[in-house]
C-alpha cells in the first residue's frame, strides 16, 4: 500500500512547480534555525555528515517530538514548503477529521458550543499526519537512511534530555488544565527545568517507526495503541481512519512581491493567501505609510485596517479545497486587492460591522533549514495548543493533538484563538481543518533569500508580515527584525490590538491607540517564535526568536563535500 502511495506521489511531483531555476553550484554555508538547542544540534550534525536539507528536517522533526513536547510531535500534523534542486514543492500533512466526526459534534442540545470539548480530551484529536508527512518527504528527497535520521530522537528519548528553564513553555496551569481529565500528569507531571527527562515508551515507539516506517503508526502496533487510547476516553479515531490517512503534495502558492518570488502555503492553510494579501494591501497603500515611524500609533492603525479585511476574507472563504471551493485566484486578483486597498481608512477605525468579506456571492513550532546546495526547508507543525489535547497514547508515550478546535464548531463562534469561521470550515469526515501556518521561502533571482516561519495560531501570518516589513522596509538587521515588538489585529474582538507583555508597544503609542478607540490586550503568550534564515550579500544568517528557547547553527562547507 505504501509503495502504491509513493508511486502516486511521485506522479504528482512531476507536476510540481518549476520556477526555471538552476541550483547554485557553489557551496553555501548551511544554516539551521530551530526552536530548541537539540533540534538545532541534530540538524547541524546531519548537514555536517553530508545530509541535505530534507534529511536534516526529518531528523529535526522527530527530535523535537522528544525535546519540545508542547508542540513537536508524532501525534499532530503540519505543512512544509520546500525548495529543492531549483523547484518549489508544498507538503500538506495536516490532520484530518475522523470518519465518525460530524458538523455538530461539539454542540449541546440547545445548539451551543460545549466548553473545552474541542480542546481537552480524546474527542479533540484529528487523525495525525506528521509520521506520514516525514516519510513521504524522505522517500522522495532524502539521501540518508530512515533509521539513521530517527536515531538521534531515539537516543534523546531513551537517555533523556535536560528540560530547559523557559518557564512560559511549562506553565504550572498546564498540570491543572489537564488534571483529572486526561493522563497528561502521569506522563509529564515530573518534568522539571534543569533535570533529565527520560521517555522510555516514546523511545520504543520511535524504534518501531525506525524499523517499520509509517506502517507501524498507521496499521501496526502504534496504531493499535492509538485506537485503544481512543476507546478508553470516547475518542473517534479508528484503525480505518489511520490506515486511510495520506499526506498530500500540493502546488505551492507562488506570487510576485516586488522583484522577488514568494513561495508559501496554499489552502487548507489560510496563511499564504493572507500573507500575500497583507503585503499587497500595504504596497497599494504606500502613500499612507510614507514617513510613518515603525510601530508608531499610525503604523499600528494602518496595519490593523489592512489586517481586519484579510481576516474577514479568511472567515468566509477559506477551508479544505477538497470540500469547499476556495476562490484563491479571486482573493489575490489585482483588481480585487486594489478595491480592498481603497477601503482603508487612514484616519479613523473602520467600523467592524462594515467589514465584510470582499467577494461577491496558541502553540505550534517551526524550523528553517538551508543546506550547502541551497535547498531550503520551511516547516511548521503542531499539536495546536500547548501539549495538544493533553491525551498521551498509553504505551506509546506521545501526545495527541487538539486540532479539531481549528474547525468551526459553529459558524460565527470563535475558536481558542478568537477567530471565527463559516460553513467553509465546518466539520466533516476526512476533512482537513483550516490553518494559519505559513511556512514561507522568498526567492531573489530564483535563489532562496529568506526562509521563515513561526508558531502563533492566528498571529502567524501577521508576525511573518511584520518581520518581512522590518527587513525590507525599515532595513533592520535580521536580529533586529525578529526581536522588534509585534502586535496583532484580527477583526474580532472588535477594535482590539494584541501586544506582547515584554516586547510591548511604547507607552505613548499605547495611549494614542486608546485615544483613537482601540482596546489593548496582552495575552499570556508572546506573538510568535520566528525561526529565520537570511541569505544575502552579507552571507548566511540564522536567527532564532529571543522570545523562545531556540538555537541556530551555521555549518561551513567542508572541502570534501561535492
Amino acid at each position: 500500500m505504501l509503495l502504491r502511495q509513493i508511486s502516486l506521489i511521485s506522479c504528482l511531483i512531476l507536476a510540481s512547480l518549476n520556477l526555471n531555476a538552476t541550483a547554485k553550484t557553489q557551496q553555501l554555508t548551511a544554516a539551521v534555525a530551530s526552536p530548541d538547542q537539540y533540534g538545532a544540534q541534530v540538524a547541524a550534525e546531519i548537514l555536517r555528515q553530508g545530509g541535505n536539507a530534507v534529511d536534516a528536517a526529518v531528523a529535526t522533526a522527530f527530535t523535537l517530538a522528544v525535546t519540545y513536547p508542547e508542540a513537536g510531535n508524532l501525534g499532530g500534523g503540519g505543512f512544509l514548503t520546500l525548495w529543492f534542486n531549483g523547484k518549489a514543492y508544498f507538503l500538506d500533512y495536516r490532520e484530518t477529521a475522523p470518519a465518525r466526526a460530524h458538523r455538530d459534534m461539539y454542540l449541546n442540545a440547545e445548539g451551543e458550543v460545549i466548553e473545552n470539548l474541542s480542546l481537552i480530551g480524546h474527542q479533540a484529536s484529528g487523525v495525525p499526519g506528521t509520521v506520514m508527512g516525514m516519510w513521504q518527504l524522505h522517500q522522495l528527497f532524502g539521501s540518508k537512511s530512515w533509521p539513521e535520521l530517527l536515531a538521534p530522537a531515539i537516543q534523546l528519548a531513551e537517555q533523556g534530555f535536560i528540560v530547559p528553564d523557559k518557564a512560559y513553555l511549562y506553565e504550572g496551569d498546564m498540570l491543572q488544565r489537564f488534571a483529572g481529565k486526561t493522563n497528561f500528569v502521569a506522563y509529564f507531571g515530573k518534568m522539571q527545568p534543569g533535570e533529565r527527562f527520560v521517555q522510555a515508551e516514546l523511545a520504543a515507539t520511535l524504534k518501531r517507526l525506525a524499523a517499520e516506517g509509517p506502517s507501524d503508526f498507521y496499521q501496526g502496533k502504534t496504531a493499535e495503541l492509538i485506537v485503544a487510547e481512543m476507546q478508553r476516553g470516547g475518542g473517534l479515531i479508528s484503525m480505518a481512519d489511520l490506515a486511510a490517512y495520506q499526506a498530500v503534495w500540493r502546488t505551492p502558492l507562488v506570487t510576485r512581491w516586488r522583484d522577488r518570488q514568494l513561495i508559501t502555503a496554499p489552502p487548507p492553510s489560510s496563511g499564504g493567501i493572507a500573507l500575500q494579501q497583507l503585503l499587497t494591501l500595504k504596497e497599494l497603500n504606500q502613500q499612507h505609510f510614507q514617513d510613518v515611524a515603525h510601530n508608531s500609533a499610525q503604523y499600528v492603525h494602518l496595519m490593523a485596517e489592512i489586517a481586519k479585511r484579510v481576516f474577514a476574507d479568511r472567515a468566509d472563504y477559506l477551508g479544505d479545497p477538497a470540500f469547499t471551493e476556495v476562490p484563491s485566484q479571486k482573493l489575490l486578483a489585482p483588481d480585487y486587492l486594489a478595491r480592498r486597498a481603497q477601503e482603508i481608512n487612514p484616519k479613523a477605525i473602520s467600523a467592524t460591522e462594515t467589514i465584510k468579506p470582499g467577494l461577491e456571492s496558541e502553540q505550534t513550532t517551526h524550523f528553517s533549514i538551508v543546506d550547502h546546495a541551497g535547498n531550503a526547508v520551511s516547516n511548521t507543525y503542531t499539536l495546536n495548543l500547548d501539549y495538544g489535547s493533553g491525551v498521551v497514547v498509553s504505551g506509546a508515550g506521545f501526545l495527541l493533538n487538539n486540532e479539531m478546535d481549528d474547525f468551526s464548531a459553529k459558524p460565527g463562534v470563535p475558536n481558542a484563538f478568537g477567530v471565527v469561521g463559516s460553513d467553509a470550515n465546518a466539520i466533516a469526515p476526512g476533512k482537513r481543518m483550516l490553518s494559519s501556518m505559513t511556512p514561507t521561502i522568498v526567492l531573489k533571482d530564483n535563489q532562496p533569500e529568506l526562509v521563515i516561519g513561526t508558531p502563533g495560531g492566528s498571529t502567524i501570518f501577521t508576525s511573518i508580515f511584520q518581520v518581512i516589513n522590518n527587513l525590507y522596509d525599515f532595513n533592520m538587521t535580521a536580529e533586529q527584525a525578529v526581536a522588534a515588538p509585534r502586535f496583532h489585529h484580527q477583526l474580532l474582538p472588535k477594535d482590539q490590538i494584541r501586544m506582547e507583555s515584554v516586547q510591548a508597544l511604547a507607552e505613548p503609542v499605547q495611549a494614542e491607540l486608546t485615544a483613537r478607540g482601540y482596546s489593548l490586550h496582552t495575552p499570556n503568550w508572546d506573538l510568535g517564535d520566528i525561526q529565520l534564515i537570511l541569505l544575502n550579500q552579507d552571507g548566511t544568517q540564522a536567527v532564532s526568536d529571543p522570545r523562545g528557547r531556540g538555537a541556530t547553527r551555521l555549518i561551513a562547507a567542508s572541502p570534501s563535500q561535492p
